[in-house]
């Protein structure tokens, strides 16, 4: 039977550095697939009706200059 854990990681220097241990056995065999964190931009993609270039929703979505704090 396949068991599937999912952790956060963050790769420093050549090494994947886990966040927590993992529930496996002393020299237990395992597959790694690595999925990278998507953007912000990419995340949300698709929830405006955006019709212009991708670039500059993406440059609008996370440039400090255009953030929803400014509206105050």
């Amino acid at each position: 039977m396949t068991k599937t854990h999912t952790v956060e990681a963050i790769y420093e220097n050549g090494i994947l550095k886990l966040a927590k241990p993992l529930p496996l056995k002393e020299q237990e065999k395992v597959h790694v697939t690595i999925e990278s964190e998507r953007s912000w931009a990419d995340r949300t993609a698709g929830m405006l009706k955006w019709i212009g270039d991708p670039e500059i929703l993406q440059r609008l979505a996370e440039d400090d200059e255009f953030g929803i704090m400014e509206a105050r």
